[in-house]
């Protein structure tokens, strides 16, 4: 089921275009994030893609996206990647929407994104969220570092 469809209340409802753009606003200003974009456009935002700085991160990484969703329940999905340069793709999820398999609020675990765990945040304010994914990058990309030294 797709984030913008409405029907029954599984669905984590409609876009929150005004949260996207203030998501938006505020990954402009991170060192980490080289850009952002909106799918499908700006007028009408159903996820917002931040590009982060690919300097920042080991040789061996090509790229690093979110694709955020954040819809007006109050529900999101923020969906990290990396993409190695071998191919291989490493990432994670923290996602707050009902499902019948996991709690409201859960995370999907590195480094496919197939194992779930219950996710505690002191906060779902979307920039206390999106501040909470942006620290576990930051340090995935201190790790990646150290472990080269």
């Amino acid at each position: 089921m797709g984030p913008e469809r409405e029907s029954g209340p599984s669905s984590p409802g409609p876009p929150d275009r005004r949260t996207l753009r203030l998501l938006e606003r505020r990954l402009a200003d991170d060192p980490l994030v080289a850009g952002s974009a909106f799918d499908p456009d700006s007028t009408e935002p159903r996820v917002l893609e931040a590009r982060l700085d690919s300097d920042l991160f080991s040789p061996s990484i090509d790229g690093a996206r979110f694709d955020i969703r954040w819809f007006t329940t109050a529900d999101f999905t923020i969906h990290y990647v990396e993409t190695g340069a071998d191919g291989h793709r490493w990432e994670c999820r923290w996602d707050r929407h009902p499902n019948p398999h996991d709690p409201r609020l859960h995370f999907h675990c590195p480094p496919d994104g197939t194992e779930t765990a219950a996710l505690e945040l002191p906060s779902v304010h979307p920039l206390d969220v999106i501040a909470t994914a942006l620290a576990a990058v930051e340090e995935r990309i201190d790790r990646a570092w150290d472990a080269r030294d």
